[in-house]
């Protein structure tokens, strides 16, 4: 009732505030081609007040008096257009056509401050890509988008289970209790938890990827780097788009978007996409895995009751129902061709094995005007997420190893902020945030305990001394050996289960504020500060189902869970809770040598919250993760604006680095928190832009990172992890592309080739040999025809052309059992895609 209270509170003051409303001047920005065109300059001539163009080309300057003005409109490669505007308080609604003027690039413009800029002004390591990209190179899904982005990787085991690293920093615990260090937001909203952090890549106004410590902008969870995902707001006109494709793998997509004025305040856009496609992996054992099947929706509405205010209420709406993931065994298997990832599988359970998730979100954002240099935010949200995952652990037909994962997580935010920007010598904004989260991760598990003997029992002759024999896992016939009972005089229970689950809730306060001065014409500084009160209360609990586990019993000296077999059970709910206060900051200095060449050196300061682990035992703090970060960076545009090239340089230093593993430890076998030590990172990343001619560009984007685990902690000590590369980390990652235009006269021919490499990875940080995946590159292809209105399109795509073979993760549960798993890339997919937008 309280976090309601305050919903309408705040947005009562929102409404309130509006009625002091002053004329404005809008429009829409179109090129020749009836395209809109994004980030055009709209100033009013000699002043600096003025706007740039958002993803559908409309624009609006407010804070006028109903007069006549000089509007100009500049962007890169078109015509300067200067025309005379009387301001209103109904608007001018203008209609521009801009004409092509030489061939560049258009310049990228991006909210990574809270204020709109050219990515060329941001002093930070960003990488944005608007909607028409993830369009011409068929984006819809984020580990697709990682691909063109240097120093970003998305593992995408399932929707989830998945792995953001970002420089080498791994955030892909399911862990309740343990706040990400990428954070991914959604219109200004954290969806980081990594359960509910996977969301379809469709009707997108622009992404944007921050690398660095981005405490002080995004929050608590942004120690490394954020990813922003911007959706496109109603609008008041009348558009729509429909796309239908179908491919290899019976591979089914619908996506498009409506949107209709309702009246002259309101506007409502509804959005969606439906993909599917067939398991690429055939389950011997019934079924099909690695597959896809999702159903996402948005509606939002977007009222403005006056020129100073805009309010916008979006809903979004996913479901998931996957086939299951295909974790392979590289040890077990009736059939050794099973034992290649890349062909059938055989798991047990069959299609019992499979993903079922559900995402929802709600999400109000108030901007209010206050003069031309002040603007009020309030952004308001509650989102939800709630999965159920089946997946056989060891990887093979044995009644070994059934896991389930069951997350569930609801989440309310609120965030008020104040934007600064005079056009003069100072920007910035300041505010307060409050996050409140609770959810939880229970984890059941089911065994055939006679199959789990003969499974394991490597491993109990390795620590018996050779007192305990070596049992077949399967008998010659291929079936389970289920007789290790009666060789021992046993009696295991055919059929066991036990589960745990963990608890998180956490209450979190913060303050920030963030602001640059402008020195001199060329000399700005920026200084930023977040600080965070956070309020922890985790719990953990195993069950015990009534009955004992025969192999838990004589195995206690190994596991030391009886009366169960992996989770020693807890009688109810063990709690650990903890009260703190941190902070984050940067320093930045920038210098625009010319209007061509701008360079930035930053210090920042990341931290990862403290982790209250919790185990049957007791709880542990585990100490919070910081990092500092040193970063220099060039951005340049040459050649006539032809040309883009940027690079960074940068430093990372880690204390009390928080690595996650899967061990036995208080009588439990599950993954931990536990703190690795003292690591560090540094690298270069550079990214390449250039329009050859009119019809032609290319790009070329290139990470080298080296990240490792010192040898020794700051007190002289040897590190376990010493010399250790971080996880799912290449050194060298590159990524190059190009489209090509032709003006067919009946229409447009156009071919989108993209190419993406990268180096050796580990898949833990413990590095074992066979737990890696070798240096692969990835060809994709879109090409096709455009009618000369653009409003139709067909075309045919193809990703992994050459059908590569590659893992996306090895080892996994199955590896504590002495059987790692592995999970195989995409194969190659191809299909065709018809577009209509009107």
């Amino acid at each position: 009732m309280k976090r309601i209270s305050v919903f309408v509170t705040l947005l009562s003051i929102c409404l309130g505030i509006y009625a002091q409303g002053t004329a404005y001047i809008n429009g829409r920005i179109v090129d020749e081609k009836n395209e809109t065109l994004p980030g055009v300059s709209v100033r009013i001539a000699g002043t600096a007040t003025g706007a740039a163009s958002t993803a559908d080309g409309s624009f609006q300057i407010t804070g006028l008096n109903p007069e006549t003005y000089i509007l100009v409109f500049s962007y890169i490669g078109y015509e300067t257009i200067e025309l005379s505007a009387t301001a209103s308080d109904r608007g001018t609604n203008l209609n521009i056509v801009m004409k092509e003027s030489q061939v560049s690039l258009s310049e990228v413009v991006v909210t990574a401050q809270h204020r709109e800029q050219f990515i060329f002004e941001v002093p930070v390591a960003i990488t944005s890509y608007s909607g028409a990209f993830f369009r011409d190179f068929n984006i819809r899904e984020v580990d697709a988008l990682s691909e063109y982005v240097p120093g970003l990787q998305v593992q995408l085991q399932s929707p989830n289970n998945p792995g953001f690293v970002v420089r080498g920093i791994t955030s892909d615990s399911g862990d309740s209790r343990v706040e990400p260090r990428v954070s991914v937001f959604q219109d200004g909203v954290s969806i980081s938890k990594s359960r509910g952090s996977v969301v379809e890549v469709f009707d997108m106004e622009r992404i944007e990827v921050l690398k660095g410590p981005q405490g002080t902008i995004f929050g608590r969870g942004a120690q490394i780097g954020a990813v922003h995902f911007v959706q496109n707001k109603p609008q008041p006109y009348h558009a729509g788009e429909l796309s239908l494709g179908y491919g290899n793998f019976s591979q089914k997509l619908v996506s498009g978007y409506f949107n209709v004025p309702l009246g002259n305040e309101l506007a409502f856009r509804l959005a969606g996409q439906y993909n599917e496609r067939d398991g690429f992996i055939e389950n011997l054992a019934g079924g099909n895995l690695n597959g896809k099947s999702t159903v996402a929706l948005r509606g939002s509405l977007r009222w403005k009751p006056s020129t100073n205010t805009t309010i916008d209420w979006i809903n979004n709406f996913q479901v998931d129902d996957y086939p299951g993931t295909a974790f392979q065994s590289g040890t077990l298997a009736a059939n050794p061709e099973t034992l290649d990832p890349f062909t059938a599988a055989y798991l047990e359970r069959g299609e019992d094995l499979f993903i079922d998730r559900t995402l929802l979100g709600s999400t109000l954002i108030a901007n209010h005007t206050l003069n031309e240099a002040m603007q009020i935010t309030s952004i308001t949200a509650f989102r939800r997420f709630d999965s159920y995952e089946s997946f056989d652990a060891d990887g093979s037909s044995l009644p070994a190893l059934w896991f389930a994962e069951e997350a569930f997580g609801d989440q309310f935010s609120q965030e008020i902020r104040l934007n600064f920007d005079n056009y003069d010598r100072f920007a910035g904004f300041a505010g307060f945030s409050y996050f409140w989260e609770k959810g939880y991760q229970k984890v059941p598990f089911e065994t055939d305990e006679r199959s789990f003997i003969a499974m394991i029992s490597p491993m109990i002759n390795a620590a018996t001394g050779g007192m305990f024999p070596v049992l077949p896992p399967y008998n010659s016939d291929g079936t389970p050996f289920l007789d290790a009972g009666q060789l021992i005089g046993v009696p295991f229970k055919p059929f066991h289960t036990e589960s745990y689950a963990n608890h998180g809730n956490v209450n979190a306060y913060e303050l920030f504020m963030d602001g640059t001065y402008q020195v001199t014409q060329k000399l700005n500084l920026t200084i930023g500060l977040r600080g965070t009160y956070e309020k922890v209360k985790n719990a953990y609990e195993a069950n015990f189902y009534g009955e004992p586990s025969v192999a838990g019993v004589l195995l206690n000296d190994v596991f030391g869970a009886a009366p169960n077999l992996l989770f020693q059970p807890t009688d109810g709910k063990v709690y650990g809770e903890g009260d703190f206060l941190s902070w984050v900051g940067r320093f930045v200095t920038g210098y625009q040598f010319s209007d061509n060449v701008n360079t930035y050196a930053s210090v920042s300061r990341g931290r990862r919250p403290h982790v209250i682990e919790v185990t049957s035992s007791g709880s542990e703090e585990i100490s919070e993760e910081i990092v500092y970060s040193y970063e220099v960076g060039i951005k340049t545009i040459m050649a006539d604006r032809r040309i883009h090239w940027d690079i960074s340089l940068f430093s990372y230093d880690y204390r009390n680095f928080q690595t996650v593993v899967t061990e036995i430890r208080d009588g439990t076998i599950r993954r931990f928190t536990k703190d690795a030590g003292d690591a560090s990172a540094m690298g270069v990343e550079t990214a390449f832009r250039y329009a050859i001619g009119k019809g032609v560009s290319v790009f070329a984007n290139y990470a080298l990172l080296d990240a490792s685990f010192k040898d020794t902690d700051r007190e002289g000590n040897e590190q376990v992890l010493a010399g250790n590369r971080f996880r799912l980390t290449p050194k060298h990652s590159v990524s190059t592309g190009a489209n090509f235009e032709l003006d067919a006269g009946f229409g447009v021919l156009f071919l989108r080739p993209s190419y993406t490499y990268k180096s050796h990875v580990f898949f833990e940080e413990e590095n074992q040999p066979g737990i890696e995946q070798d240096a692969y590159g990835l060809l994709n292809v879109r090409l096709g025809y455009i009618t000369n209105d653009r409003r139709y399109e067909v075309a045919l795509y193809g990703s992994n052309l050459l059908d590569e073979q590659y893992l996306i993760d090895a080892g996994n549960t199955g590896q504590i059992f002495g059987t790692p798993t592995y999970i195989a890339g995409a194969p190659r997919f191809f299909g065709i895609q018809l577009r209509a937008r009107y």
